[in-house]
């Protein structure tokens, strides 16, 4: 995952995109950026690795030399940028929140045509600078944003500033979202709207699917109207959005709550206690306590001052040790005692089965696992998740490769809760993960914990249903 903000202003900026930027430090592990113009010194960037350190730490120093009242920034999990391109166009900063996967195709393409690309990202051309590529072959930025989505199989939001405005445009099919902020010096625009109370931003609008605005300190115009069809990742009310975030007008956390009540209705176990796993956890277990009135603790502290992000290490290894670090037991709270614990999802499952060992021996007498959303069972082919997602790595496919053996798999009965092979894989899970029971949502609740139509979310990592532009 990824995200962007960007602020165009009557007065200096700087400082504002810099920390709204910071708001979205959740969404991406490898790659931040900043970008501002000023008529004097035109545009300037920066770019820093985030792998071995955090956005603030990172950027801090480049400030004093940024100036302007516009700009965007960046927090990336896979490739460098904002990137900084001349074209017909006339010069303009970019950055993406994207996942191409005919990448390989479109590069091809170009080369055909003799161009040149000089940025790389994970060994293949960077995605943003293809972006670039394909606004850039149209008359304006309007015809080159619809070629981008005419010709990116995946998903692509995108935030332009150029010397007089910045442009955003939201993906397609809606799958990530694009929220304007207003205040009486001009506007933001991010990924997440909790970028936005604690500089002095509302909400002003959300844009739809495809839609395209024009925005300046003044106010924004809408150059393309939204489409009907939406795909938005039902993924970000479940785990990547913060919690003060809303999407489509609808809050990350009281879906969460939401999401929490409908597993506690359809649950009897007797335990102690109820229990998140921090932090996505939280809210849904808080859920799940206020529904069936059993005491929310607290068996778990996180341990954030070095330790604030389990994923941010790129080796696994270390990944799975600094997941460890982070998280303290505390024996006065789970000795001799029967907790139910909410996390977000199961995806290896291997820091799950970790901290389920851990609470054995601190003396917990049954550990019941509830899931927020239902099995993963397909990669996603949309969004940038986790690498861990891809084939035999799900928690889902380790179980059904153990109880079939290597081969075709009909995975839509693995994915239906009233089939015996969902409640045989299920089982096989909690064996696996050395848990006491074990209990998935069922998509129906998710769906009306969201609380859109079903048709408007991307549901595919459950149910595989879901689709490309123009595809179905």
């Amino acid at each position: 995952m990824s995200g962007f903000f960007g602020v165009i202003s009557k007065t200096d900026c700087v400082s504002r995109v810099f920390y709204g930027t910071d708001y979205h430090s959740h969404l991406g592990t490898k790659r931040a950026g900043l970008s501002f113009y000023n008529a004097k010194g035109g545009f300037q960037r920066a770019i820093h690795s985030l792998e071995d350190g955090y956005f603030r730490t990172k950027f801090e120093n480049d400030l004093v030399n940024f100036s302007g009242s516009a700009g965007i920034g960046v927090i990336s999990d896979t490739e460098a940028q904002p990137l900084v391109t001349s074209s017909h166009l006339g010069k303009f900063a970019i950055s993406t929140v994207s996942k191409i996967i005919n990448a390989d195709e479109l590069e091809d393409a170009f080369l055909k045509r003799h161009r040149t690309f000089s940025e790389t990202s994970q060994g293949s051309v960077n995605p943003t600078e293809l972006t670039a590529m394909l606004i850039a072959d149209g008359d304006d930025f309007i015809s080159g944003i619809e070629n981008v989505f005419q010709n990116v199989k995946g998903s692509c939001s995108i935030l332009i500033l150029t010397e007089n405005m910045i442009i955003a445009a939201r993906d397609i099919l809606g799958r990530t979202p694009v929220i304007i902020g207003k205040n009486g010096d001009g506007y933001a625009i991010a990924s997440e709207s909790c970028a936005f109370p604690n500089l002095g931003y509302e909400i002003d609008k959300f844009l739809g699917p495809g839609e395209i605005v024009r925005i300046t300190a003044d106010g924004y115009e809408q150059i393309r109207k939204p489409g009907v069809e939406m795909q938005i990742c039902s993924f970000l009310w479940v785990y990547y959005g913060y919690p003060p975030s809303y999407y489509e007008g609808i809050n990350v956390d009281e879906v969460r709550y939401r999401c929490g009540a409908a597993l506690a209705r359809k649950d009897k176990v007797d335990a102690d206690f109820v229990a998140g796993i921090p932090d996505s956890g939280l809210g849904h277990a808080i859920g799940y306590a206020n529904q069936r009135k059993i005491p929310y603790m607290r068996p778990y502290a996180k341990y954030t001052p070095t330790w604030p992000r389990s994923f941010m290490p790129q080796n696994q290894v270390t990944r799975d040790l600094v997941a460890k670090m982070k998280l303290i037991p505390n024996p006065a709270i789970i000795k001799e005692k029967r907790g139910i614990f909410l996390d977000d999802s199961i995806v290896r499952g291997t820091q799950l089965k970790d901290n389920t060992r851990d609470l054995y021996n601190e003396g917990i007498k049954e550990v019941h696992m509830r899931i927020a959303c239902p099995p993963l069972t397909y990669p996603c082919e949309f969004l940038n998740f986790s690498r861990s997602r891809q084939g035999l790595e799900l928690a889902t496919r380790k179980a059904i490769s153990q109880l079939e053996g290597k081969g075709e798999v009909d995975m839509e009965k693995y994915s239906n809760p009233e089939t015996d092979e969902y409640k045989v894989m299920v089982e096989r899970i909690r064996k696996n993960l050395g848990l006491t029971t074990l209990q998935f949502q069922e998509l129906p609740d998710l769906v009306d914990a969201i609380g859109l139509p079903k048709e408007k979310l991307c549901t595919h990592c459950w149910d595989g249903s879901s689709y490309f532009k123009n595809s179905k």
